[in-house]
C-alpha cells in the first residue's frame, strides 16, 4: 500500500510539473501576434501618417496643439490594441500627395488619412476593408446659382493634388457630355482660400472633408456621386498586419466601437 502511495504522489506531482510547465508556452500561444505586429510593438510606437487638415477626420488644433478626429481616434485605438498604450503613437501630417511616398519609405507604418480605395491603389498598396463611406461633392459661393453638376460646366475646379476627385468628376460629365477646368491645390486650407478668393469656382472633394470648410458663405451642393470608401493602408508586402487590421475593424464594427467614435465627431 505504501508503495502505491508513493507512485500516486510520484505521478501527481510529475503532473503538476508538466502542467505548470505548458502554462507559460499556452499562454504564450494564445498572446502570440503577427510578425509584422509584433515589430511594432517591440518598437513601442506606432507610426501613423494622418491628415491635419480636414476638421471630423484628421486636424491639428492650433488651439490644443494636439490631434483630433475620427481617424485620429482610430489610430489610437489601434495603437491601445497592439502597444498596450493609446498614447504609444507618432502622428505625421500627410496630404494626398505624400502620404504615398511616406508609407513607401517607411515613415510610418500605416495611413489612416480619408485615402479612398481604388482597384488601381491596390496594386501599390494594402487596403483594410471600407471604415468609413463618402461621396464626392461640391463647395461653392451659395450666392454663385449653382446647383448641378451640369451648372459648373465649363467652370474652374478646384481638386486637391493626387486625389480621385478630377477623375470621378471627368467621369461622371462625360455621361452628359460635361467638360470642367480644373485647378489643383497641395491641401484644402488652400482650395478653401482660392474659393474664397473666387480663383475656383467650386472646392471639390469627398462631402464630409467639405463640411469642415463651410461658413456663412458657402454651401456643399445637395447632390453627391461616386462612392468614396476609405481604408487604412499600409506597404503591400505587409499582408500579416493588413489581416491583423481587419480583424480588429470588424472586431469594431460589430460591438459599436467605430459607430460610438464616428458620433463623437458628428460623422453618423
Amino acid at each position: 500500500m505504501k508503495t502505491w502511495k508513493k507512485l500516486l504522489t510520484v505521478l501527481s506531482a510529475t503532473a503538476l510539473t508538466s502542467l505548470v510547465a505548458l502554462a507559460p508556452a499556452t499562454a504564450l500561444a494564445e498572446d502570440a501576434l503577427p510578425a509584422q505586429v509584433q515589430a511594432i510593438k517591440d518598437a513601442g510606437v506606432l507610426k501613423v501618417g494622418v491628415k491635419e487638415d480636414v476638421p471630423g477626420f484628421g486636424y491639428f488644433s492650433p488651439d490644443t496643439n494636439e490631434h483630433e478626429g475620427f481617424e485620429i481616434d482610430l489610430a489610437r485605438k489601434i495603437a491601445e490594441e497592439i502597444t498596450g498604450s493609446a498614447d504609444n503613437i507618432e502622428f505625421t501630417g500627410v496630404t494626398a500627395k505624400t502620404r504615398g511616398p511616406l508609407l513607401d519609405n517607411g515613415e510610418v507604418d500605416m495611413i489612416i488619412a480619408t485615402f479612398t480605395i481604388t482597384e488601381e491603389r491596390k496594386e501599390t498598396y494594402n487596403f483594410t476593408d471600407p471604415y468609413y463611406t463618402d461621396e464626392v461633392g461640391f463647395l461653392v459661393k451659395t450666392d454663385a446659382g449653382y446647383s448641378d453638376l451640369a451648372s459648373l460646366a465649363g467652370k474652374n475646379i478646384g481638386v486637391s493634388q493626387t486625389s480621385t476627385t478630377q477623375a470621378k468628376i471627368e467621369e461622371e460629365g462625360a455621361k452628359d457630355d460635361l467638360t470642367f477646368n480644373f485647378s489643383e491645390y497641395a491641401t484644402y486650407p488652400e482650395l478653401k482660400a482660392a474659393l474664397t478668393a473666387n480663383r475656383i469656382d467650386a472646392f471639390a472633394v469627398d462631402k464630409s472633408i467639405l463640411a469642415g470648410y463651410v461658413d456663412d458663405q458657402t454651401s456643399i451642393l445637395e447632390f453627391g456621386f461616386a462612392p468614396q470608401e476609405y481604408g487604412v493602408t499600409t506597404k503591400l508586402d505587409n499582408t500579416e498586419l493588413n489581416d491583423y487590421l481587419n480583424d480588429l475593424l470588424d472586431k469594431w464594427e460589430e460591438d459599436g466601437t467605430l459607430a460610438d467614435m464616428k458620433a463623437t465627431h458628428g460623422l453618423e
